[in-house]
């Protein structure tokens, strides 16, 4: 995801921005927020219902084409036979679905939007619990959290600066996060988002004389 050099430089921009600040920046970039498995197997269990609906509206005209299919001639179907068929084709679609919807890019295009940015949202503040809420002496930290995959990102603050500055007010490192992720530049990104960050904490929380850097700079892959 990122190169020795842009975690280098990641790290030196969260020390810069914390030279300014008695804030503690955390970055954490991943590759995807959640698997979305449950989402694969909604749209597998939907497939199969569908197929089995249009068996239901359209019986004479599926149960024709599978005896041309079987060089079956005026075959008459049991009730056994024809919950077989209706048990197997729904299976076969489902298992087909499942199996398409392992790959990736099309699990997370299915996928919809409301329901990434909730897992972006959950994971980023799982992080944001273990990596920096209360881990400072002032509850300082602050979370810069990005998804790769989702092409989504979070910053969280912890009490003393969400105290002081509104969510809203993250909306220009959020925007400088974004662009170059979407130029396919994580570093540059991260960078500029650190620097929007450091100097709005520099404004509401500038540093004191005794302030001692509680947690690591280096950017976290997890």
């Amino acid at each position: 995801m990122l190169s020795e050099q842009d975690r280098k430089r990641i790290a030196e921009a969260v020390a810069a921005a914390e030279a300014r600040s008695a804030g503690e920046i955390v970055t954490i970039v991943t590759p995807q927020s959640d698997p979305y498995r449950d989402v694969a197997l909604a749209w597998s269990i939907s497939i199969a219902f569908l197929a089995l609906a249009a068996l239901e509206l359209a019986p004479n005209f599926y149960l024709g084409l599978i005896e041309r299919v079987l060089g079956l001639w005026d075959h008459e179907w049991t009730p056994r036979q024809v919950l077989g068929i209706a048990l197997t084709v729904a299976a076969l679609k489902f298992l087909g679905m499942l199996l398409i919807m392992a790959w990736r890019p099309l699990r997370l295009a299915l996928t919809p939007t409301p329901i990434k940015a909730a897992r972006v949202h959950a994971r980023a503040l799982t992080c944001f619990r273990i990596g920096a809420e209360g881990r400072t002496t002032g509850r300082t930290g602050i979370l810069i959290y990005l998804s790769l995959a989702e092409h989504r990102a979070e910053i969280i603050a912890d009490e003393a600066i969400a105290s002081k500055v509104a969510p809203e007010v993250w909306g220009d490192a959020m925007h400088a996060l974004l662009g170059p992720i979407r130029a396919g530049q994580v570093g540059e990104g991260m960078i500029a988002a650190i620097g929007k960050v450091g100097a709005v904490l520099a404004e509401h929380l500038p540093r004191a004389d005794d302030d001692e850097n509680e947690l690591p700079d280096r950017v976290i892959e997890v």
